[in-house]
This record gives structure tokens, sequence and C-alpha cells, in this order.
């Protein structure tokens, strides 16, 4: 249980701190953080996150990361169901959370045919800059694959553990750098989830691609860390 609680906690922070600066934050005349301002504060979530409770449950946060890991050998199949139900409910309690505030400033709506509508994902007329359902799709997985590629190889027992939180963290910030126009990213499929079921409409249909995407992209990169690139010598 701490370790679902764990996952519950970090996610909820992951969605809270990055979707809660894209709606709150991003936008402000003048002042606002913009796209690099919520890249950077979606990496520190998780940097934050990995050092409070990774230990306590190895930092997943995310879907996605718990398949790779599992692919990667590192997971066991059977922790999978739990850990992927406590990184949702902690993922809709933080869209929750948000809701709440987003509603106390006057004239607060969402409107679900508009791209990013309360930080959610989409693509084609629900992209920020207009990209196919195909573009979408070779992002995600793409960017999972390289996001779990860092994990894997971050927490190595060859490498220097002490620095993995901060190598998983400015991933995860360059990943939103480069895609945040193209999905509004996600590589995370609790996140995306959690917002759609706040925006319905059509953002909530997409919602399977953001699911289907990360998860296969997670899964090649554990086979491809675990069968190329991993040393298999004794440490």
């Amino acid at each position: 249980m701490k370790k679902l609680f764990a996952e519950f906690f970090g996610t909820y922070w992951l969605v809270f701190g990055g979707c809660g600066s894209a709606l709150f934050a991003a936008g402000i005349p003048d002042l606002g953080i913009g796209f690099a301002g919520v890249s950077l504060a979606f990496g520190l979530t998780v940097l934050t996150m990995a050092y409070a409770v990774g230990h306590i449950s190895g930092g997943h946060f995310n879907p996605a990361v718990s398949f790779g890991l599992w692919a990667g050998g590192r997971f066991s199949a059977k922790e999978l169901v739990p850990y992927i139900i406590a990184q949702c409910v902690g993922a809709i309690a933080a869209a929750g959370t948000l809701y709440t505030i987003a509603s106390g400033k006057a004239g607060f709506m969402i409107d679900n045919t508009k791209a990013g509508a309360f930080a959610s994902n989409g693509f084609g007329t629900l992209s920020p800059d207009g990209y196919s359902m195909q573009a979408a799709f070779i992002a995600e997985f793409v960017l999972t694959l390289f996001f779990v590629l860092v994990i894997l190889g971050a927490t190595d027992k060859f490498a220097n553990g002490k620095f993995a939180g901060i190598a998983i963290g400015f991933a995860l910030t360059l990943i939103h750098l480069i895609s945040i126009p193209i999905t509004n990213t996600s590589v995370n499929p609790a996140r995306s989830l959690s917002q759609a079921l706040f925006v319905g409409g059509e953002p909530l249909s997409q919602v399977w691609l953001f699911w289907l995407a990360p998860i296969l992209g997670a899964i090649v990169a554990g086979f491809i860390y675990k069968n190329l690139l991993q040393d298999t010598s004794e440490a």
C-alpha cells in the first residue's frame, strides 16, 4: 500500500503542477510562463517526486513508464494493474482539484472544441498547432520511447543513481518543449485521461491515442534497453 500511495501522490503532483501551470500561469499577460515555463513545471514535478517518493515505489507516476519498466525486466507484471489504478486515481484527483480552483474565477468554463482546453491533449483540430492524428501518434510514441530509455539508463545499476531524478526531470522538460505544439504533450496516459474526463466531448474521444502510443513506445523502449543496451556483466 505504501507503494500505491507513493504512486498516487506522485501522479497527483505531476498533474497538479504540470497542468496547473498551464491553466493558471501560462497565459497571464506580460507575466505568463508560456510553453517553456509549462515544460519546466512538468519536469520539476517528476524531479521533486522522484526524490521524495521514488525510493518507495520506484517513481513511475505514469502507466506507460510502468509498462516500459515491465518490458525492461525491472517491474513485475502482477503489480501493473494496481500501479496503473493508483496513478489514474491520483491524476483524476488532481484534475478535480484544478477544476475546483479554476471554478473560483468568475466566467470560468471549459470549451471542449478548443485545443488544449483544461490542459487536455488532442490531434487534428484539437492539436495546439493543427497536427494530424498520424503526426500525434508518432510524436507520442517516439518521445515516450526515449523518455523510458532515459529512465532505464539513469536508474541502471551501473549509473550514478543520485542524479537519476535530475536526468528524468530534464528529459520530461525537453519532451514538453518539443511537443506542446503537437499534442499539448501527453507521454502519460493517466495525465491525458484525467483532463479529458473533465473536458468531455471530442478530447475524451481522442484519449485512446494518448494511451496507445505512449504505452507502445514505452514497451519498445523496454525491449530495446534490455536486449540492446543493458550491460549484463556483474557490477
